[in-house]
Parts: C-alpha cells; sequence; structure tokens
C-alpha cells in the first residue's frame, strides 16, 4: 500500500473519519434506444408525454430521437438512485406503448442510415444549437457510431471529508485543493482505467448489420442471428468502433492540472481542422456544422472521464471550472449492464465507489504525455483483447499481467472495503456491503470468463443454439418487469407535472429567442474564449 494512502485512511479510522468517508454523492446517467417490436431501430419521434427534451430535469435524449437519455439527480444513498432510475424507466415504458428499451450498448439492428433522425429540441437558440452539434457530429463520424450507448457515473465525496483531510494534513480547505485532489484522482483512474471494460464491459458481440457503416478491422467471427463477436473482446464500444476523434490525439491535453486541462480543452475548440474544414459549416440557413474546429464544442471532446462543475446561464464547462473548480467527476468508461433492467446494478456502484476512492486518496504524481498515452493503449488493448490468456499491460512500474495488476488493486480496496462497511453506528448489524461487492468481481481476476463480457458472450451462444434473439428477450422481461411494479420514489403524477412544466419552459425560451441564429453562435464562442468571464 502507498504511504500516501495508508496515511489518509489511518486518519480516517475514528467515527467521524469513516462517516465523512462513507458520504458520497452520486447520479447516473443512462442512455438507451427506443426499438420496436421487432428489435429494429424506432423512427418515431421522443414521446410527447414524456414532455420537453430540451428542458426536462430528468428525461431527454442523446444524439437521436430514438436515443432516450435518462438523468437522476444528486443522492447519498446507492438504493435511492437506483429506485429513482427504475421509475423513470417505469415512467417512459408507460409513454412509449409498444415499444422497448434495447438493454445492450452496441445498437439493434441497424437498417438504412436515413432512419436515425437527429434529436430535435425546437426553435430556440440554444435549441437549434444542441441540433447542430448533433448534425456535426454526423458529418465528422458517421451516424451509426452515435446510436451507441454508455452509462455515466457521477460521483464526488462530502465536504465532510475534504475538510478532514485539510485539517490533518495542515493546509486550507479550498477551491484549489480540492481541484488538486480531483485531478490527482483523474491521474490515476487514467491509470487503471483499463479495469473498468475488463470487470464491466459487456459489448463483445454486435449486429452484422452495423459493420456496413464501419471500416473497422477486427477479428470478427460470425456467431449466428446476424450476430458476429471478436474472442476476447470486452467492450467494443470503447474501441474504434464507438465514439473516437484521431485528431483529439494530437492534441496532448493532459490532468495534471486544471489550468493545463482547461487550457488544452479550449484550444482544441478555437483550432481550425483541416480534415472538418473540408465539411463545410453551413449552406445558406442549412448549418452543417458548429464550426469547423478540432472540437466544435468541448463536450465532443472524448475522454473516460471528465471534471465536472455544474454550469451556470452562458458557461461553458471549462469556464464554470475555472470559477468553481472541480465539484465532481463523471466517470465515462462504462457499457450498459445487459443483467440490470436499469443498465447498472448496487455492486458496480459500490465497486465504483471503492475504484474512485483509491484513485483519490493514492500517491498520484504527474502522468506525462508518454505515459498517458500508454494508459490509453492499454484501455485499447483490453477493449479488443481484455479475457486473452496471459495478456501484459505496461505502465509506470513495467509490464505485468492483468492478474497481478488486479490482484494488489483488489488488496488495496479490500482496506477501503472494510473502513467504509465499520462506517455505521449499529455494529451489530454490519452487512458488509462493500467487502461482499468486492468478493463478487474477485473471481474475475484470475478468471476472465466471470467477467460481463465472457458472461454475455455466452449467453448469446445458448441464445443461437435456441433460436432466440437475446437482446430482445432482455427487453421484453425488463418491460415487463418494470411496468408491473409499482413506482417507488417518485409516482405517475410527479412525471405528468415535469413533462407539462418542461414544455411551458421550453415555449418561454423560444419566445425568448432573439436576433439571428448566427448572431447567437457569434456571441457564444466570443464569450467562450472568456477566461473566468461567463455572463
Amino acid at each position: 500500500m502507498s504511504i500516501l494512502l495508508s496515511t489518509r485512511l489511518s486518519q480516517l479510522r475514528d467515527d467521524v473519519g469513516r462517516r465523512a468517508l462513507a458520504t458520497m454523492n452520486r447520479g447516473i446517467e443512462r442512455e438507451c434506444l427506443r426499438i420496436t417490436p421487432e428489435g429494429r431501430l424506432a423512427t418515431t419521434q421522443h414521446p410527447r408525454a414524456l414532455g420537453s427534451k430540451l428542458t426536462h430535469p430528468l428525461i431527454t435524449t442523446d444524439y437521436a430521437e430514438s436515443l432516450l437519455e435518462f438523468i437522476t439527480p444528486v443522492s447519498t444513498e446507492i438504493e435511492t438512485t437506483l429506485a429513482q432510475l427504475r421509475d423513470v424507466h417505469r415512467a417512459t415504458y408507460h409513454a412509449m406503448g409498444n415499444e422497448l428499451m434495447w438493454p445492450l450498448s452496441m445498437p439493434c439492428y441497424l437498417n438504412e442510415v436515413s432512419d436515425i433522425h437527429l434529436a430535435d429540441y425546437g426553435t430556440s437558440h440554444i435549441g437549434r444549437m444542441k441540433t447542430t452539434y448533433r448534425q456535426g457530429l454526423t458529418h465528422r463520424y458517421g451516424a451509426v457510431m452515435q446510436t451507441i450507448a454508455g452509462v455515466h457515473f457521477n460521483w464526488s465525496v462530502s465536504d465532510a471529508l475534504w475538510a478532514i483531510l485539510a485539517e490533518r494534513n495542515g493546509v486550507k480547505d479550498s477551491v484549489e485543493f480540492r481541484s488538486e485532489g480531483y485531478f490527482g484522482l483523474l491521474r490515476n483512474f487514467k491509470r487503471w482505467a483499463w479495469v473498468i471494460p475488463y470487470l464491466f464491459g459487456a459489448s463483445p458481440v454486435l449486429c452484422k448489420s452495423f459493420l456496413k457503416h464501419s471500416s473497422a478491422d477486427f477479428d470478427f467471427r460470425e456467431l449466428g442471428n446476424g450476430m458476429v463477436f471478436v474472442p476476447y473482446a470486452t467492450s467494443l464500444r470503447m474501441s474504434d468502433l464507438g465514439y473516437t476523434n484521431k485528431e483529439q490525439s494530437a492534441l496532448k491535453i493532459t490532468y495534471n492540472s486544471l489550468q493545463s486541462y482547461v487550457d488544452g480543452l479550449r484550444n482544441a475548440v478555437f483550432t481550425r481542422s483541416e480534415n472538418f474544414a473540408s465539411i463545410g459549416v453551413r449552406e445558406g440557413d442549412h448549418w452543417l456544422q458548429l464550426n469547423d474546429n478540432i472540437l466544435q464544442i468541448e463536450n465532443e471532446f472524448y475522454s473516460p472521464i471528465r471534471p465536472k462543475r455544474v454550469t451556470e446561464s452562458g458557461e461553458t464547462p471549462t469556464q464554470a471550472l475555472e470559477r468553481g473548480g472541480v465539484q465532481y467527476i463523471e466517470v465515462r468508461a462504462i457499457d450498459v449492464n445487459p443483467f440490470s433492467p436499469v443498465g447498472i446494478t448496487a455492486e458496480q456502484m459500490r465497486f465504483l465507489d471503492l475504484f474512485l476512492l483509491y484513485c483519490l486518496l493514492s500517491d498520484s504524481p504527474e502522468l506525462p504525455v508518454e505515459a498517458q498515452q500508454q494508459t490509453e493503449k492499454n484501455v485499447n488493448t483490453v477493449v479488443l483483447r481484455g479475457r486473452e490468456p496471459g495478456l501484459q499491460l505496461r505502465d509506470e512500474s513495467g509490464e505485468h499481467s492483468i492478474v497481478e495488476r488486479l490482484t494488489l488493486l483488489f488488496d488495496e480496496l479490500k482496506e477501503i472495503a472494510s473502513l467504509l462497511d465499520g462506517a455505521t453506528e449499529n455494529q451489530e448489524n454490519v452487512e458488509q456491503q462493500y467487502t461482499r461487492a468486492l468478493a463478487l468481481f474477485a473471481p474475475a481476476i484470475s478468471d476472465p470468463e466471470q467477467t460481463y463480457s465472457a458472461r454475455l458472450l455466452r449467453e448469446y451462444h445458448a441464445a443461437v443454439a435456441a433460436y432466440q434473439q437475446l437482446g430482445m428477450r432482455l427487453a421484453t422481461d425488463y418491460k415487463n418487469e418494470l411496468i408491473e411494479t409499482p413506482f417507488e420514489y417518485y409516482d405517475a403524477d410527479y412525471f405528468a407535472q415535469l413533462a407539462a412544466e418542461s414544455i411551458v419552459e421550453q415555449e418561454a425560451i423560444e419566445a425568448a429567442s432573439e436576433g439571428t441564429y448566427a448572431a447567437f453562435l457569434d456571441t457564444y464562442f466570443a464569450r467562450a474564449l472568456d477566461k473566468k468571464n461567463a455572463p
């Protein structure tokens, strides 16, 4: 165990420290495609009964009209978050009629690209900007890639923990102290990022219809029922089939400080790309993309993890970070879990708690560009070959097998789990939830067949042998399970109220839009150049 991790854990072993450590803020963003009862991409518009995609706080769309995105509020209780997420699914199922939700990261059967309809956010300037951004993604990377779904895990530690860490280490609890801590977490996450697709990757299989729109040269094998797979893959979603931008690799955006990260990201938004310039920006009143730069906006930057702060009106994400520092982090490397009706489980969330606390509390020296690029190579290796026997990865300490690295990691996580499991006032009824979560995933250390990707591949083989379509079976089962059970946290009236209010709010935004759309974009990007000067 690192000296810093050992020291910090020892500082948190009293009741106050354990409670501060155990209080974590979490939220989930889950994406999934709407599909027809026949298993094809739905071509219908976002259900009107769900309200406005632009302003609804819990239910929106991502890239396409058919790509739902669910957002839970911040909560300190895992079961609360999951109850909220289940209720959001229930409300959506009730509004969808006979449509289903696709339970996998890689999309269902894709017929024609023309079936993928860009999300329409209305006639306001900000609504048009969101649609134009997606139009730009279409021209830059293709529409099919944008139908891939994932789960984002938003996470932060408590104010009380920051106060204890600062006080017991003789420093001031400040915005700078917290941001430095979170950037240490980000660097360590990069070092260990391959662990997430290894354990939670669940996309080794895809529909052959996807390959009609992809030039990826992987070792695809026939599975049957129109499906193909890559033998040792864990997460094709995280591979070059997914959301990548080869031009971004030359940006060398690092995580060694908040300012270097902000400067690198802002530079990308205002650096012209010869490749993307060939697309053009607009044809008359029809916009092809927001601009011809390497990134249209900061959110286009792909990373398995991001530092975040809630933005104020008119702010860009980097301006929010400059204004108030890092508020929380967003883990983006998680596949949809096909073995959960809502795409993620409590055990996964507890593992992520442990993993992120380990990244936060451990030594985290600066990560040079070359070392950071090696961490990205490790992720690419694991997403395509993660279950390959004897697979070796290279990091700053040398070359090691996955078994060696995971054994070391889990030994460290056990110490944190033990501390968290003791963070209850009723010691007689300690449930050992974190220790049990670790034990659930521990068999995968030495046996890759215990990973989600291996389990999914086995289930696909069984489904093919039984002339079944696994995705459709799961989609039907999950819809029946959730629609036939009552709301847990919210109720139907609450969702009806949110839908109605969101429509009124969108109408107000549209009525308040002034000037031309082009002038609005000019103003937006002029303000985006300002540092610590958001309107």
